[in-house]
């Protein structure tokens, strides 16, 4: 083998399986790097990083997942996970069904169970005796103008997450049993502070209880469902960057910053924006049709934002669980009852069914809660992801280093 990552023609070759006329095209349509070697250009060497590329590019058409398993570096980034799995159009969490998840666990519980594969640990990490109160939290945005409406919003949740991160004296243990007391921390203070000035004594579900609907203890079970539909979905844009974050070898508070971030961009956030402008549009539900109509004639880039989810032909589960849970229960809800009309409305026109969003577009109409709440209650159940992420990711010590291909002009090389 040459020195300093360069081949032989005939080494390249080899490694390729190949003859070496092949390796001297793939040269010429820029697959491959050659330069010459100190005996003359008659004599040329080869880039090892583009034959083990083209190598690893051959070995994924023939069988994906052995070959980019440990390829991060060539542009092939497949990243395992054990917390949610998508097939046939079924969502699961750790291989359990989410419907069943749904009924069997509160939203600590699949905390702790996608954090330390046991829901029994939840009881010791969301013991609120071994986490700070949000009241100073809440001071401090009080201080600046943040009004309470304000608490429930990705910006208030990136203030608070690097003062809390220095006042933490476990921050920077990147020790398994510290990222999961982390984790329980930074969720419990971030629901703490999107619930108000409520006990903290009590579970999260029943703190956005307190602060958002007082008088409807039913709506306990709701809220816990909307985190735990949230809590993963394999690895979307804002849990990648997460990821990125985490093999950068950062803290908890900041993997978590890092992923409201890229959840607030035009990807989520603003399609998240877009389902809430649909849904102010039909004002009532005789107006589903017309409005729905005008947006199609209109050719909107996204006609009905909200519906039609590709994973699941059959329709979202994470939106059937919430939906149909909130039409049994709140039938007479003007929330509801146009959130139903909207759905028929689209399902008889297009066929599509209702995605995760316009679930929780329908729920933060119907229980009242703020606008821009929509992703705050996403960023908050999206967290038991990202940590559990976040833990696969540390504990893989593995760079997330995606290969670049130049595309801008060509060297002026001297002569």
């Amino acid at each position: 083998m040459v020195e300093d990552g360069f081949l032989t023609a005939q080494e390249a070759a080899d490694e390729l399986g190949v003859k070496v006329g092949t390796i001297y095209a793939y040269v010429s349509r820029g697959l491959i790097r050659s330069r010459a070697s100190q005996e003359g250009q008659r004599h040329r060497q080869y880039s090892q990083d583009d034959v083990t590329r083209l190598l690893v590019r051959r070995q994924m058409r023939v069988n994906p997942d052995p070959a980019a398993k440990d390829v991060l570096q060539w542009a092939a980034p497949v990243l395992e996970t054990g917390i949610s799995l998508i097939e046939d159009g079924h969502l699961y969490y750790c291989g359990i069904p989410i419907e069943e998840v749904a009924v069997m666990l509160s939203a600590e519980e699949l905390a702790a169970l996608v954090w330390t594969e046991d829901a029994a640990n939840a009881r010791s990490l969301f013991d609120f005796r071994r986490h700070p109160s949000a009241s100073k939290y809440r001071r401090k945005l009080q201080g600046i103008d943040i009004d309470r409406n304000d608490l429930f919003s990705l910006p208030s949740f990136q203030i608070i997450l690097p003062i809390a991160m220095a006042d933490d004296p476990i921050a920077f243990d990147l020790r398994h049993d510290s990222i999961a007391l982390s984790g329980a921390r930074i969720l419990r203070l971030l629901t703490s502070l999107a619930a108000g000035d409520v006990r903290e004594d009590i579970s999260l579900a029943e703190m956005l209880q307190r602060g958002w609907q007082p008088g409807d203890e039913r709506s306990i079970r709701f809220f816990d469902m909307a985190l735990i539909i949230c809590a993963d979905h394999q690895v979307k844009l804002a849990t990648f960057a997460a990821r990125v974050a985490a093999a950068l070898g950062t803290t908890p508070y900041s993997v978590i910053n890092t992923a409201i971030t890229a959840l607030s961009g035009p990807e989520q956030g603003g399609y998240t924006e877009s389902v809430e402008v649909f849904l102010d549009e039909v004002k009532t539900p005789d107006q589903a049709v017309e409005v729905i109509c005008s947006r199609l004639r209109r050719s909107e880039s996204i006609p009905v934002p909200g519906f039609n989810n590709p994973l699941y032909p059959e329709g979202d589960p994470r939106a059937r669980l919430l939906l149909d849970a909130l039409y049994a229960e709140y039938p007479n809800s003007p929330a509801i009852v146009l959130g139903r009309a909207i759905q028929e409305a689209v399902h008889a026109l297009r066929g599509e069914h209702p995605k995760m969003e316009f679930a929780l577009a329908v729920f933060r109409r119907h229980f009242e809660l703020p606008p821009g709440s929509t992703l705050g209650i996403f960023a908050l159940g999206r967290i038991i992801g990202w940590i559990g992420h976040a833990i696969k990711q540390y504990r893989a010590k593995q760079t997330i280093q995606p290969r670049i291909r130049y595309t801008g002009p060509a060297p002026q090389r001297q002569t």
